[in-house]
This record gives C-alpha cells, structure tokens and sequence, in this order.
C-alpha cells in the first residue's frame, strides 16, 4: 500500500501545534499561580481577612527622664469595599460627625489610585482617621448596621510641653511618594514629619503586626485562622532620648516671645543641643487629629514663617561674634601676635575707605579688640592678610587659605546637626570675588565688611554657637545633635567623632580670654554672673531691610564650660541689648538653676518686650 505523504506530515503539524498549546498553557499556568500574586491574593482575601495591628510608637524623654512626647489611643473607620451593603448614609454620617457629600468624596478619592496607589476592593482601606472618643462610642454601638466597615485602633501623639515643635516635629497621613518609597506603609498609616519625628522615623514606628481572619462563604469573620498560628505580634518602636533639656527649652522659649528669632545652647563637652528655639513657634499639639491640615495651612500662611526653623535654617549676617573667629585665623598665620595693635580712629580709615567704629583707646592689640569690638582691628589684620603677597601670591590665594580655616571651624557648610533642614550659611570663596570683580582685580579693601562678619558671609545660629562650643574646648567640637540617645542602638559615629581645626590651642585661650574681658569690662557687661565666669561677644548685625540684629555668642564657666550659646534676635538694636540679656538668662537658668533676685527685673523686661511691634513689623 502506498503512505500519505500529506497525512503523515500533517499529523506531526498537529502533534506541534498541540505541544506549543500545551506548553503556553503551562507557562500561562505558571505565571498565574507562581510569578503573578493578583489572583492568590484575590482567592486569599475571599477566605482571609489580614487586619494591621499598629504598634506603639516610641516615647520621646528630655535628657534628665522627663516625658515629653507619648501616646494616647485614637480610632480609624475601615471599610473592605467588597463587603460593603446598602446601609443608611445619614445615618452613618452623623454617628461619625461628617456630611454624606464628604462621604461620597472620600470613597471617589478612595477609588482614584492616583491619590491612593494600592487600592484594591477586597482589602482593606481606611476610610476615616482620627475619630475622637464620643464619635467612636456612638458608632461602636451601631456598627452591625453598616457591614464592611470596622475599627481600627492607632495612635496619636501627646506633648506634656508646649514647646520644641520644631525639633520633635509631628506624624501625619502617608502621602503615595512614602508609599512608593518604602513598602513598611499602607494607605492610612502615619510617618514622622519635621524634627525628630521624621529623622528617627525609623526607630519610632517599631513594626507592624498582623492578625489572619478566617471568612466563611457568606464572607463573614469566624475567628482566627488555624487558632493565630499565622498571627503576628506588633513590635513597639523605640524610646528616644533628647540632649534637650526640656525646661530650659521652654525658659528660652518664653524670653523670645514676641521676637523673632533664635537661641542655641550646646554641651561643648559632647556636642549635645541643650535648647535649639526658634521664634515665633506654635504648640505641637496643633499638628495633632482631624484639625492638622487646617492647622498647618494657617501656620504656612502665617507672615511670620513659624515653620521655618530660625536656629538651623536661618542664615543670618554673623556680625561682630565673627571676630574671634579673625582673631583665630590671624594668629595661626602669623599675621598677628597678641601684642599687635592696630589704630582705630573711630574706625577703619584706608584711603577713601572707611568702616566706622565706637569710642575706645586706641591703638589695640587682640584682647583689648575682642573686650571693645574693634571693628577697626580686624579690618586693619584682614587686609594684612589678604594682600600679603610675598606670602601668598596672590590676594585670591590668601583668601583661599582664609575661607578654608572658616570651614574647619564649621561654617559655610551644613554641621550635619540630626533634624533635617539645616541650612548650610555661605563663606564666599576667590571665584565668587573673581566673577564680581575679575580675576586678581579685587583687594581686601574690595570686600573688607567680610573681615566683621557682614557683607557676604551668612551663618546660621547654629553655626555661632558652635564656634562658641569650639572656643570653650580650646580648638575641637562634636557636630551638635538633638538626640542623646535610642534605646537599645549605638548612634551614628559622626556624632561622637572629634573635629578638629588646624589652629593651635594657644590661641584659642588667648580668644577665650579677649571674651572674658568683653564680660568683665567691655560690650558684655551685662552677662556678668555671680560665681560663674561667663566669656561672651556681641554683634550688632547690619540689616539692609530694617533695625539691626541684635546678637550674643558666648560660653560659660570659663575654665570649666558646661554651655555655650547663641541668641539672634533680629531687628532688636545693639546685641547687648537683647542678645546679651537673653543669653546671660539661659546660661545662669541652666548652670544655677533660678534666676538670681538683683537680676529678676532682667528677666521681667525680656519676658515683656516686644521687638516685633517695636521693629515694625505687623505682629499677628
């Protein structure tokens, strides 16, 4: 018989074309039940109902134990939107406090997964946040009438104080950029912002746990699937301990109400922030439940900026505080020697140049410049610098060797303090001037205010205080931290790593000193303490747009410094006088512990001035 040659070929055509279909159902098949999760996930939530268990967020204490920041229960309405059956809208909106067209918007906003990526139907989605204690006992009682929904137990954050907002910072609603970045959060979870809250976000939130539900075919909960074996415990976050001390932050707090401006207290011994205040501020407890978005609209309208953090954020003309920092720099180049007098005739006089000055002797060497503020001094050393070219080269080059002192001293870039923020100040450098002027076109007499901490050169609180901190250990610093300790973790090594400037300690004593005689008998007379040597400098910051800023760096005891400071109070005059009363205040609270009685009538006048009416600006 003869063969087919057709159906033979045919049949290995058919037999092909089977084995590819059974090969793509089986790659399809694969893909479904093992590479993609949408229909476990589906067939999981039919049987299934994984509720979050929240955990506790961690305590935030002051340093000496005292609880500043805790945790009170608040109540979440959930729904699975699957499960949800016709029930009485009205009804359901007045057990909550809300009107039916806000339902309605609130499950079209649910619905939108541009505004909440992870929607799904059949799991759950918060519906509602922040339901206060008469609102969640009135729906309690009713919730067998609105099928779907269920409560959610949170929490929310409680302050026994009233300040520091701006450095504990606050929670709030998750946007979709948090979800997207990290998979910890779900719609309706909450996540530190600003302060601490936001930068120790990932000890504070501990981690979260899960309760698995079982459903019958009705979709209704039986209880716990195989008796909670599949259960997961939540795991509180982690304690936090702040170097604040919380009093002394809320003293500060109270002497710059009605100012505007900062104060910065450092341990110079760790680097630890003991006070960072900015003013005006607002009570951190406005940021807290259903009224925080209404809150914190008013707040970043407010023309007073209480958002802005003034002691890390603002950069600020540093003014005379800036001449230890000369003083320092001149010694080490060997442009000076303490014994170096320069004339002052009432004030720096260089051909058709003058800075002006105040009445004092005059010629003065370094202390006695440091004692009266000689603006004369350091613009006289400045210029002695900046043109020595048989030293240098070039005024461009010397004014590089210049600006890079300035940076080990910790400005011009950000300190790295543990709050996010923080602005960096500016130190300009040869290329800034080379632009403005041209290359080697340019003198100190170009840019001489520099050399008095005006012109270009901007610091922030911050800033100051640590070259008071740097000062007062005699040529080192910690970066400042707000943050003493997390419990249970070793902190990050930069914040107990040594920075050290190429200036020998010498000349540190020999600034240190000039500071003491400033308190003694010079500009900071007001600062003087009884049993405690207090070293100070003040600086009346010009102000293009209105009064001058009225500033005080300074550290104290002398030889045995447990403070060092800086206030910055703008628009309020003379630093000493705002600048030097407040700091002296601060340092004698903390170091003494009260107010001594022949300087209360101090603390009641700052208690009671206000630089913002007096300054001309609207207060609000």
């Amino acid at each position: 018989m003869r063969k087919d040659h057709n159906l033979e070929k045919r049949k290995y055509v058919i037999g092909a074309l089977v084995f590819i279909i059974v090969i793509i159902y089986i790659v399809r098949l694969f893909g479904l039940q093992i590479i993609e999760s949408k229909y476990k996930d589906d067939a999981d939530t039919n049987a299934f109902l994984r509720k979050a268990i929240y955990p506790s967020r961690g305590i935030i204490y002051d340093r000496n134990g005292r609880v500043v920041v805790y945790n009170r229960p608040a109540y979440d309405v959930v729904m699975i939107p699957r499960d949800v059956q016709e029930f009485d809208t009205l009804d359901f909106c007045n057990a909550v406090g809300i009107t039916v067209e806000n339902l309605r918007q609130r499950l079209q906003d649910m619905k939108d997964r541009r505004l909440n990526p992870g929607y799904s139907s059949y799991s759950p989605q918060t519906f509602l946040t922040h339901l206060s204690a008469e609102d969640y006992g009135r729906l309690q009682e009713k919730m067998y009438r609105f099928p779907g929904f269920f409560i959610q137990k949170r929490i929310l954050r409680e302050y026994n104080y009233h300040g520091a907002a701006n450095v504990l910072g606050n929670i709030r609603e998750v946007s979709p950029a948090d979800i997207e970045n990290d998979d910890y959060y779900s719609r309706g979870d909450y996540t530190g912002d600003l302060g601490v809250e936001k930068s120790y976000e990932r000890f504070l939130r501990g981690e979260k746990g899960e309760e698995v539900l079982i459903r019958d075919a009705r979709g209704q909960i039986r209880g716990h699937y195989e008796d909670g074996a599949h259960d997961r415990k939540a795991v509180s976050g982690k304690n936090v301990t702040l170097s604040l001390d919380i009093e002394l932050q809320s003293y500060a707090e109270s002497l710059m109400q009605n100012k505007i401006g900062a104060v910065v207290a450092i341990e110079p011994a760790t680097g630890e922030i003991l006070a960072l205040v900015t003013s005006p501020t607002y009570d951190p407890a406005l940021l807290v439940g259903r009224e925080r978005g209404k809150n914190y609209s008013a707040l970043r309208k407010h023309p007073q900026k209480p958002l802005l953090d003034r002691s890390i954020q603002g950069a600020y003309p540093p003014g005379s505080t800036f001449k230890p920092s000369q003083g320092l720099i001149l010694l080490q180049e060997n442009i000076i020697t303490e014994s170096t007098p320069y004339p002052c005739a009432h004030g720096y006089i260089n051909g058709g140049l003058r800075v002006g000055c105040h009445g004092h002797g005059s010629p003065l060497p370094l202390k006695p410049a440091l004692q009266t503020s000689c603006n004369a001094h350091f613009c006289w050393g400045f210029k002695a610098m900046i043109d020595r070219k048989g030293k240098y080269g070039s005024s461009a080059k010397a004014f590089e060797v210049w600006k890079n002192y300035l940076v080990e001293l910790g400005y011009g870039y950000r300190l790295g303090v543990d709050i996010p923020g923080e602005s960096r100040g500016f130190i300009p450098n040869a290329k800034f001037y080379n632009k403005i002027y041209g290359e080697d076109r340019w003198s100190a007499n170009s840019i001489i205010s520099i050399s008095i901490g005006q012109g270009e050169v901007l610091a922030t609180p911050l800033q100051i205080a640590n070259l008071g901190a740097t000062i007062a250990n005699r040529g080192w610093y910690y970066t400042p931290h707000v943050v003493k300790s997390v419990q249970d973790t070793v902190l990050k090594d930069e914040y107990r790593t040594k920075h050290t400037p190429s200036i020998d300690r010498r000349y540190f004593e020999t600034v240190a000193e000039g500071m003491r005689m400033a308190v003694t008998g010079g500009t900071c007379r007001m600062a003087n303490l009884k049993n405690v040597e207090v070293c100070g400098k003040t600086g009346t910051a010009q102000n293009p747009h209105g009064r001058d800023h009225s500033v005080f760096m300074g550290f104290a005891p002398y030889h045995d410094p447990k403070i060092a400071i800086c206030v910055y109070v703008e628009n309020a005059g003379f630093g000493a006088t705002y600048g030097v009363p407040i700091g002296s205040l601060v340092m004698e609270k903390y170091l003494n512990g009260e107010i001594a009685e022949e300087r209360k009538f101090l603390e009641e006048r700052m208690l009671n001035s206000n630089t913002i009416i007096s300054s001309g600006v609207k207060k609000h």
